[in-house]
C-alpha cells in the first residue's frame, strides 16, 4: 500500500536526516550515515516490516535483489569506507598508528560521501521495494531441472570458448559465462543436498578448474563472484557449514588476494611465466613467514583504496560543483551511444576512453597512470546533478533491478530458474554495478538475451505457458 512504502521511506531515511543536521560534526555525522546503512539491512531483510515476501520462506529469497543486489552493492558502496576512514583517523586495522587526530577538509568530504552513499543505498531499496509483489508465474518448465540447467551449462560454456575467436562478441562472451556460472554452482549445491554423485561430483570438477582459473587471471572480481555464488545458494539448506567453512574461508581470501593478484601481473602479465610457475611462486610466497608484513601491508592498502571508493569519491565531491559543472544529461547521453553496435557507425568513440574523461577531469586518477578506475552508478549520479539525482537514479536502479527478476521468474517458470540462473547470470553487472556506459548496455543486451533464450526454450516446449488463473507446483529450489 502507498501510506506503508512512505513510511517505509521515512523510517530508513531518518539516520540520513540525522546525518545531515549534524553535519558540522564530521565524524559523528559519518558514523551516523555509516550506521544507517546497517539499520537499513536490519529493516529491510529481519525487522517484522521487512521488504522480502513473507510468504516464502526467507532463506529462498536470498538470490532476489533486496537481498544479493542490496547485500553486495549497499555492502560495498556504504560499508567499506571504514576502512578508509579508519585510516584517515590514524589506525591501520585495530591499532593506532598516527599521532593525535584532527579534524580537516578531508573529514568533512569523508562524511557527504558517507551521506550521499547512506541516500544511494535509501533509494535502492526504495526502487526494490516499489516492484516487490506477488508474482503471477506465466510459464512452467516441462523438464526437470538438472538436466536442463547441465545442457545449458554445457552450451554455454562450448559458445564461450567459440566466441574467444570473435573480439566483436566478447560482450556476448561474458554474459554466457555468467550464465554457465550460475549453472555450475546450482548443479553441484543440489547434487550434495540430494546425495547425487553423477551430478556433484562432474559440477564440482568444472567449479574447481573454474576457481583456479578464476585465481590464476589476475583480477580478484572473478574469484570472489564464483566463491558467492557457491556460498549463496548453499546458505539456505548448510548454514552452519557456510558460517563455520565459508566465512573464515572468504576472509582468507580477502586476507591473501590483493597479494595475491599482485604476484600473479608480475609474473604472467609483465613477464609472461607459465600457468604452472606462476602458481607455484604464488604459493611459496604467501606460505612464507617472512612475507607476513608484506601481505597484511598490501591488504591493508587494498582496503583503504581498492576495496573502498571512498577516496575516489571525495575527489569527485570535490571537484564538482566547485571546480567542474555537474555534468547533466552527458553521461546519460554518450551511455545511449554506447548501445549503437560498431557495425553500424565506424566512428564511434572508444566507450572505455569516453567514460574514462570524467575521471581524469575531475583528478581522481592521474592521465600518466595505467590503472582502469571507472566511476560506479552512484558516482555517475552524483557527477550528473547532485544528491538528489543519486537518490532517484538509485530508485530506478532498484526498480530496474526487480522489475527484471519478476519478469525472469514469471517467464521461466519460477525462483530457481528464473532468479537464480537466468536473472543473475544475464544480469550480474546488477551486483555491484558499472559507470553508466557500460551498465546500461549491460542491461538492455542482457534483457535481449533472456527474452532470445526464452523464446528458444519456448521453441523447443521446454518452456509451456499455463493456461489456467492457477499457478502449478513449482521446482523444488534445489
Amino acid at each position: 500500500m502507498p501510506h506503508i512504502k512512505i513510511q517505509n521511506l521515512l523510517t530508513i531515511g531518518l539516520p540520513w536526516l540525522i546525518s545531515v543536521v549534524l553535519a558540522h560534526h564530521p565524524v559523528l555525522s559519518y558514523l551516523i550515515a555509516f550506521s544507517g546503512s546497517w539499520f537499513i539491512f536490519y529493516y529491510t531483510l529481519f525487522s517484522p516490516w521487512k521488504y522480502t515476501n513473507r510468504d516464502e520462506t526467507p532463506g529462498l529469497q536470498i538470490m532476489r535483489p533486496i537481498v544479493l543486489i542490496q547485500l553486495i552493492f549497499a555492502g560495498f558502496m556504504c560499508c567499506t569506507s571504514i576502512f578508509y576512514f579508519a585510516d584517515h583517523l590514524g589506525y591501520k586495522y585495530f591499532e593506532s598508528v598516527k599521532g593525535n587526530f584532527t579534524i580537516s577538509s578531508q573529514t568533512f568530504l569523508i562524511a557527504k560521501s558517507q551521506q550521499i552513499a547512506l541516500l544511494a543505498h535509501i533509494g535502492l531499496v526504495t526502487g526494490i521495494q516499489y516492484q516487490t509483489k506477488a508474482l503471477l508465474q506465466k510459464y512452467q518448465c516441462t523438464m526437470p531441472l538438472a538436466p536442463l540447467l547441465t545442457r545449458l551449462y554445457f552450451i554455454s560454456f562450448l559458445c564461450t570458448l567459440i566466441l574467444d575467436h570473435y573480439p566483436s562478441c566478447l560482450q556476448i562472451k561474458y554474459y554466457l559465462l555468467h550464465l554457465s556460472a550460475c549453472c555450475v554452482s546450482y548443479l553441484f549445491v543440489s547434487g550434495i543436498l540430494h546425495r547425487k554423485l553423477r551430478q556433484a561430483i562432474p559440477a564440482g570438477i568444472a567449479l574447481g578448474l573454474q576457481l583456479l582459473n578464476a585465481s590464476l587471471s589476475g583480477y580478484k572480481e572473478n574469484l570472489l563472484v564464483s566463491l558467492l555464488l557457491i556460498g549463496l545458494i548453499s546458505f539456505p539448506y548448510f548454514r552452519k557449514t557456510v558460517l563455520i567453512f565459508f566465512l573464515p574461508l572468504l576472509y582468507l581470501v580477502f586476507y591473501t588476494l590483493p597479494t595475491l593478484t599482485l604476484m600473479i601481473r608480475a609474473s604472467s602479465w609483465k613477464n609472461h611465466k607459465p600457468a604452472k610457475e606462476v602458481r607455484q611462486e604464488a604459493l611459496e610466497s604467501l606460505l612464507s613467514e617472512s612475507e607476513g608484513t608484506k601481505i597484511s601491508d598490501n591488504n591493508w592498502n587494498f582496503l583503504t583504496h581498492r576495496f573502498s571508493e571512498t577516496e575516489m569519491f571525495c575527489q569527485y565531491i570535490k571537484a564538482v560543483p566547485d571546480q567542474q559543472p555537474y555534468y547533466g544529461f552527458k553521461i546519460l547521453r554518450n551511455s545511449f551511444y554506447a548501445l549503437i553496435p560498431r557495425t553500424f557507425w565506424s566512428q564511434k568513440p572508444n566507450t572505455e576512453k569516453v567514460s574514462m574523461e570524467r575521471v581524469y577531469t575531475c583528478g581522481a586518477v592521474n592521465r600518466l597512470s595505467a590503472a582502469s578506475a571507472k566511476t560506479r552508478p552512484v558516482t555517475d549520479a552524483y557527477l550528473s546533478g547532485g544528491a538528489t539525482i543519486v537518490f532517484l537514479a538509485m530508485f530506478f536502479y532498484g526498480l530496474i533491478a526487480q522489475w527484471l527478476c519478476n519478469k525472469a521468474e514469471t517467464i521461466f517458470g519460477g525462483y530457481p530458474l528464473g532468479c537464480i540462473t537466468i536473472f543473475n547470470g544475464f544480469f550480474q553487472p546488477l551486483w555491484r554495478g558499472n559507470n553508466w556506459e557500460f551498465l546500461i548496455n549491460n542491461i538492455i543486451y542482457g534483457f535481449v538475451l533472456m527474452l532470445l533464450l526464452f523464446h528458444l526454450l519456448k521453441h523447443f516446449q521446454i518452456l509451456q505457458k499455463l493456461n489456467d488463473a492457477k499457478n502449478p507446483p513449482d521446482h523444488p529450489l534445489l
